[in-house]
């Protein structure tokens, strides 16, 4: 097998290994990206609940202390 075959060859599985690597890599941040969105949307769902029930707290309070007269 003559060098310059060898070296094409050589660069040939350099490519396909860097192509490959790079792909994952994309994967891995894809993944990433949807864990943080999901996260995200955990932390804004319990944000919203908290708000709820604290408003419904108080809502609460001001029935049992009578300052919700009109």
């Amino acid at each position: 097998m003559d060098t310059q075959k060898m070296s094409y060859e050589a660069g040939q599985a350099q490519g396909q290994v860097q192509g490959q690597a790079e792909q994952k890599t994309s994967n891995l941040m894809d993944m990433a990206s949807n864990a943080a969105q999901s996260a995200k949307e955990t932390v804004q769902e319990a944000g919203q609940t908290v708000m709820a029930s604290a408003q419904g707290a108080a809502e609460a309070v001001k029935n049992a202390t009578g300052m919700n007269k009109k």
